[in-house]
């Protein structure tokens, strides 16, 4: 199933959370936290001013992000995990 969000929403494929922590010490799956990380699969035009002008998105697929912990909404496509949020509840662009 194809999947394009509208206005400035974004779907993300979250990443695999952090298995080991900085000091190296290997974290069981109940302790583990969801990951805030992801990758950009789709993108929607923008978002609509109230003057009818588009601004583009800043992100753009393939693009490894940070988003808030309780971001937009999660869903499963083709049995993949996927998050849809709006643009401006993504962080950063890990670079």
């Amino acid at each position: 199933m194809k999947l394009k969000p509208l206005s400035d929403h974004v779907v993300i494929k979250p990443l695999e959370a952090e298995e080991k922590t900085a000091g190296g010490i290997l974290l069981p799956d109940t302790a583990k936290e969801k990951s805030t990380r992801g990758e950009v699969v789709a993108v929607g035009s923008g978002k609509v001013l109230p003057n009818g002008r588009t601004i583009k998105p800043a992100v753009s697929v393939g693009d490894i992000v940070l988003y808030s912990k309780y971001a937009g909404s999660e869903i499963k496509v083709d049995g993949k995990e996927l998050k849809i949020v709006q643009e401006s509840e993504i962080l950063a662009i890990v670079g």
